[in-house]
């Protein structure tokens, strides 16, 4: 958590190895992956704008991971389905992003990062541009798989009451520092 500008989305993208860094190390686990390629440090990644493809499909986008690591067309298919199935977007996995709601959105963006089971999940404002009702059921959905225990995730967000229902440990931006919250 932190304010506005605070640097929150830069460590993102800095572990996400999207933004260099000007010193130190970036560590995952007891994994040094400072140098490491973006595909190479097993982050799925859910930007704040879900940053989806407008030519491809919603079952395109939960495939792309697996199509980039060279995965086999049946084991695509049955975690495409099964993704979809979980985040409740079966019905959408012949539509392209433009139409969908932010909701919709949102979950195509979360199962595209989740769908080669990466061991860390990061999570730049997932939940920012929701509405109440849909902002609800995400909270649910991340919950869900916080408690599955399969995936460690790094959540930014403003929102405190959003900070208190998912995350198992907080941090706070201050002044350039990260703090730890009680």
């Amino acid at each position: 958590m932190g304010k506005t500008g605070c640097g929150k989305t830069s460590i993102l993208e800095a572990v996400a190895g999207l933004r260099p860094i000007a010193g130190g190390q970036v560590r995952l686990g007891d994994r040094h992956v400072t140098f490491l390629e973006p595909g190479e440090r097993g982050i799925g990644y859910v930007p704040q704008d879900a940053a989806l493809f407008r030519t491809m499909t919603v079952y395109n986008h939960l495939a792309f991971a697996l199509n980039l690591r060279g995965a086999d067309r049946k084991a695509i298919q049955i975690r495409v389905v099964e993704l979809a199935d979980w985040l409740g977007i079966a019905h959408l996995l012949d539509r392209r992003p433009v139409g969908l709601s932010g909701g919709e959105a949102q979950r195509v963006a979360l199962g595209r990062a989740l769908s080669f089971r990466p061991r860390y999940l990061l999570l730049d404002e997932p939940l920012s541009s929701l509405d109440e009702d849909t902002r609800g059921s995400m909270v649910e959905l991340l919950g869900r798989l916080r408690k599955s225990g399969d995936v460690t995730v790094l959540h930014v967000t403003h929102s405190r009451a959003e900070a208190d229902r998912l995350a198992d440990v907080r941090f706070r931006l201050e002044d350039g520092r990260v703090v730890a919250e009680e």
